[in-house]
């Protein structure tokens, strides 16, 4: 039950910033400070994070907060004087990738970074059409929302725009996998098609490689590489959105894309970058760059300041020092095993979703109908436990999992095992 100072605050929130700025759980959750994994309420109780991938190296990193402070307090200006912090984060960053991708625009926001990334697509090929997933969510701009599926805006989807269906092999042979493959393919001709014929021609694809918006899917061998070929092959270009999916999350590669057969001409990077501080990224080719840059006067003036960068050095070095990625596909193949147990268990569970320490639970009733209402209560169930996680899908009903990437075996143990316990009792009740 909501005290007497949360109401107070939650009245304040809404003669602020509105009544339309979303909360999480039926109650509002007012949390007062963090520690690695662990979140502490205005009352002093702790919850596990099993959600949030903003603080990707853990809240309050001190690592990272060292750093931050260490660099306001020497110098933070825009970006249109030399500074050898911003130099050194952007080579850094860089050697994640491959070679071809070798240019580094910085920018504030994962939101920014998809406009800018769309930007670039469209003045390379001259075109202006689009594909994205028929449920997905990349960002809060306008030209972001006009291709928005998965989430209400009042913007109509764009004339250049075309949603395709993204195929899900879990649980099938595959045979199956394939015909869904070749469906799938077929329709994204279709919609080549009805781009070119209107007049928009196709300018890029912008995807999530984990596709965790629309549940996480898993897509047929081929598909991925199927769709890159074609948008390529009538001159678009692809944007891999690794603003949920990238930063080693995966466990056994740094980024989303490198799941595939698949190097984009365009990654955006986002909140994970900065561990909480505003910063986000392009990544791009220096034929890309270099193009874009003799036709626009483009600058940012806070993106990549000396702080943001000193922000983003701290968590390469955190990830580096304390082997974040390895223990991502340790901790990873522990939860999996254990997710999979709950499967085999619980008639609620119809598949595992996810990778590494991006993870979920598909939920569905007798019938095959989506468990939506299941999956809000388990959501609740596991804040009472001290767990958060929340949920995604087209329907709701996939638990969707991404804690912070310091989470240990042991933390694990206690997400899984009060997922558990909060499964069992659901199933008792219902």
């Amino acid at each position: 039950m909501a005290t007497p100072r949360t109401s107070d605050l939650l009245a304040r929130r809404y003669a602020t910033l509105g009544q339309h700025s979303p909360l999480f759980y039926r109650e509002p959750l007012e949390l007062v400070s963090g520690e690695g994994v662990w979140l502490t309420d205005a009352q002093g109780r702790t919850y596990l994070d099993g959600y949030n991938n903003v603080p990707h190296v853990g809240h309050a990193n001190p690592v990272v907060a060292d750093a931050v402070s260490r660099q306001l307090r020497t110098l933070n200006l825009h970006t249109r004087y030399l500074n050898h912090v911003v130099v050194d984060y952007a080579e850094a960053l860089l050697g994640t990738f491959s070679d071809r991708l070798d240019r580094l625009f910085l920018v504030n926001s994962g939101s920014e970074a998809n406009e800018l990334a769309l930007r670039l697509a469209r003045q390379h090929t001259g075109s202006t059409g689009v594909l994205v997933s028929d449920f997905s969510y990349h960002g809060n701009t306008t030209s972001l929302a006009e291709l928005t599926t998965g989430l209400t805006v009042r913007e109509p989807l764009g004339d250049h725009v075309r949603p395709v269906r993204i195929p899900d092999a879990t649980g099938l042979s595959d045979a199956e996998a394939q015909q869904e493959c070749a469906l799938a393919l077929a329709q994204v001709d279709d919609a080549i098609a009805s781009l070119q014929e209107a007049g928009h021609g196709v300018s890029a694809a912008l995807f999530d490689p984990l596709f965790s918006t629309e549940g996480l899917l898993a897509p047929p061998a081929g598909y991925v590489e199927g769709l890159a070929y074609r948008v390529r092959a009538v001159g678009g270009l692809v944007i891999a959105d690794e603003v949920q999916s990238g930063f080693g999350r995966l466990g056994d590669s740094m980024w989303g894309h490198e799941l595939f057969d698949l190097s984009p001409e365009l990654v955006t990077l986002g909140k994970p970058m900065g561990n909480g501080h505003p910063v986000g990224g392009v990544v791009t080719t220096a034929e890309l760059l270099d193009e874009f840059g003799r036709h626009n006067m483009y600058f940012n003036t806070f993106a990549g300041s000396p702080v943001s960068s000193a922000a983003g050095l701290a968590v390469l070095e955190v990830m580096a020092d304390e082997g974040l990625m390895p223990r991502a596909h340790e901790t990873g193949a522990f939860i999996a095993s254990r997710l999979r147990e709950m499967a085999a268990e619980h008639p609620l569970v119809a598949s595992v979703r996810g990778h590494g320490l991006f993870f979920g639970l598909d939920l569905v009733h007798d019938d095959g109908a989506p468990a939506a209402d299941a999956t809000r209560a388990l959501t609740e169930k596991m804040r009472e436990k001290g767990v958060l996680i929340s949920k995604i899908g087209r329907d709701d009903n996939v638990l969707k999992m991404r804690p912070p990437m310091v989470i240990e075996q042991n933390q694990a143990e206690i997400l899984v095992d009060r997922l558990a316990e909060s499964l069992a009792e659901l199933t008792t009740i219902g």
